[in-house]
Parts: C-alpha cells; sequence; structure tokens
C-alpha cells in the first residue's frame, strides 16, 4: 500500500515549483503573492474572489478562468471534461452570477486516443446543456509523449451579475454570522483516490462533480443574509474558510461532529492519515450567512436535491493579532488549530 497522507511542506521553494504550489494551500497563496500579484496587480484582482466583477458597458460582468490537471481522466461519477465545465460555471455561480459563455483551451498528449478525446469532448457538451451556457471559443495544443497526463483543458467563463448581487464577497464575513456546507465533504477527492489505488469500499463512492447553480439561486431566493460563498475544491473546505477569514479579517470556529462526512470518505482519510476538511469537492459549497438567516439558509440548501444533507458547521468570530483564522472543536471537547495545508495531500486531482 502506498503512502499517501499530506506531502511535506519543502524545506525551500523559493528557486523552484513543486507540486505543493498547486494545492490551494499556503505555498499556492506564497507563490501569487509573490510572483502574480506584484506583476498584474489591480484592484479586481486583489479582491481575490472565485470571480472577477468587471463593467463593461453599463453591465456587470463576472469571468474566472481555471486549468484541469485531473488523473485519472475518467473517474467515478465523472471525467476531466464534465470536470472542467461545472469547474468553471461554479466559480462564477458562488459570486452570483448566471453563466452565459465559456471558452476551452485542449492541451493534448501525443498518443491520446482519439475516442477518448471525442468521450471528453461529449461530457463537455452534455454539462454545457445542463448548465445552459455555450462555449464559443477554444484552442487546441499538442505535447511530445510523456509530457503531460492525457489531456489538460483550460476554460474561461463569462457571466451576468445583477446589482441586487453586488454584495456578495468574501471580504463580507462578519462576527456571529453562520458557516454553512451544502453536504457531505471529500467525495471527489476519495473517488480518485479509491481509483488510483485500487481502493475497494464498502459502497460505491463517486465524484460529486456537478453544477451548484440551482442550488444558489434557491438559496439566494429565500434568504437576503448570505454574506459570500465559495467552492471548495483543491485544498478543501479548511482553505475555503481560511481565504475568507483573511479577506474578511475574521477567524472562524467549525465544530468536527457538525461536519457531514460519509462513512467510506472517513475511513479512507483514516485510512490514508488525510483530513476531510482538507479534501477536494467539485458540487458543494460554502456559504457565510448573517446569523438571524442561518436557519432559513439551511431550509433553502436542504429543500433543495443537491444540499439534502446541508449543516452549520460553526460561527464566525472576532480575530485578534494572534487569533488562528480556523480552529475546529474535537470530539473530546477540546479544540484544535486547523492551519492553512502546507504540502499537497492529493496531486492532479481538479
Amino acid at each position: 500500500m502506498s503512502s499517501l497522507g499530506a506531502c511535506p511542506a519543502p524545506l525551500a521553494h523559493d528557486e523552484k515549483i513543486v507540486l505543493a504550489h498547486g494545492g490551494g494551500g499556503r505555498l499556492s497563496a506564497q507563490l501569487f503573492a509573490s510572483v502574480f500579484l506584484p506583476a498584474f496587480d489591480n484592484p479586481v484582482l486583489a479582491r481575490l474572489e472565485d470571480q472577477a466583477i468587471v463593467t463593461l458597458g453599463g453591465k456587470r460582468l463576472a469571468v474566472t478562468t481555471d486549468s484541469f490537471v485531473v488523473k485519472p481522466l475518467f473517474f467515478p461519477g465523472g471525467d476531466i471534461g464534465r470536470l472542467a465545465v461545472c469547474g468553471t460555471v461554479n466559480d462564477l455561480v458562488v459570486g452570483g452570477a448566471r453563466p452565459r459563455f465559456l471558452t476551452a483551451s485542449f492541451v493534448l498528449e501525443e498518443g491520446l486516443l482519439v475516442e477518448d478525446l471525442r468521450r471528453v469532448v461529449r461530457s463537455m457538451k452534455e454539462a454545457c446543456a445542463e448548465a445552459r451556457v455555450t462555449i464559443v471559443a477554444g484552442d487546441t495544443k499538442v505535447v511530445d509523449r510523456g509530457k503531460g497526463d492525457g489531456i489538460y483543458i483550460t476554460t474561461t467563463g463569462i457571466g451576468e451579475v445583477s446589482e441586487e448581487r453586488a454584495s456578495l464577497s468574501c471580504g463580507s464575513a462578519k462576527p456571529g454570522d453562520a458557516v454553512l456546507v451544502s453536504g457531505p465533504i471529500g467525495d471527489h477527492g476519495i473517488s480518485i483516490l479509491s481509483v488510483r489505488e485500487g481502493l475497494e469500499l464498502e459502497t460505491a463512492l463517486v465524484s460529486d462533480v456537478g453544477m451548484l447553480g440551482g442550488l444558489v439561486e434557491a438559496l439566494l431566493e429565500r434568504t437576503s443574509g448570505v454574506r459570500c460563498m465559495r467552492d471548495p475544491t483543491r485544498g478543501g473546505v479548511a482553505s475555503a474558510l481560511h481565504e475568507i477569514a483573511k479577506a474578511s479579517r475574521v477567524s472562524m470556529l467549525v465544530d468536527e461532529s457538525k461536519l457531514p462526512v460519509r462513512d467510506e470518505v472517513r475511513a479512507a482519510c483514516e485510512l490514508f492519515g488525510l483530513d476531510p476538511l482538507y479534501v477536494a469537492n467539485e458540487g458543494k459549497l460554502v456559504a457565510i450567512v448573517a446569523p438571524d438567516q442561518a436557519e432559513a439558509a439551511l431550509s433553502a440548501l436542504r429543500a433543495h436535491p443537491l444540499g439534502r444533507d446541508a449543516s452549520i458547521i460553526g460561527t464566525v468570530t472576532g480575530a485578534e493579532p494572534n487569533d488562528p483564522p480556523l480552529r475546529a472543536t474535537t470530539s473530546s471537547g477540546g479544540e484544535r488549530i486547523v492551519p492553512l495545508l502546507a504540502g499537497e495531500q492529493l496531486p492532479r486531482i481538479c
């Protein structure tokens, strides 16, 4: 059996890129802050949202871009094509946008079966129809055999944002707010792990890769107290909450007993030394909601098929200078600090 726990943080990473730079945790943030932000700094980028909100011709547009490098290309519940569409669409909708258009760029490895490419493209077509978006532009490149994992896909999404949703921002969380998650966490990461490692689970586990648009609309239509939303993909729920805490200058406390985690996910995490809070999701959202609207938000989520197992998992707290951004109460009644992930738990997963 291979040893998979989170890779230890490399001792020196100022001169060379390591896998952990792509994990959505501490090294990803450091890379962005030290290389990309100084070069491209502007007020829109500096907000560090899942989508950029810009105004063009009097309209508010949401723009996002993402690359997908999952291995294997086909996994229980999905494939890289569906993942690419869902991931980009979800980054738009958690900002309150209504997705309209996508672009798609493919980097193909020499030797890839054309039928596998057709299968991925068909999956993307079906996902676009589900999300009611259209791919309007794209590009294709081919790299030498052995220089890629079959297919890499980069997608860019464009959507429209109404004025009444302009206040949604990861910088809007306030002490006393409730922290909600829309359903069981870790399904995507563990479903891919099960394929890679030949792990036989007691019940069939599939990735949660899916469209969050309907769930978001249901939430926003039934409550006015939503401060912000994130889809906790790479780096999991913990990384998403760290990002919100940093942007809002607050701390958060989650209750581990309230975290919805499937038994097979929990068992796999215990087996491989993983923390479910850091495992990737592709069809869940985290929402920060005003305290007087928390129960209404929970009811709205649970009324939707994708949110029937939603839970209030914690609260936003005030932050003193030395307070950790994220803490968790344990089953024994104590507390632990949940740091920003330093290593890479599961590389090439989204």
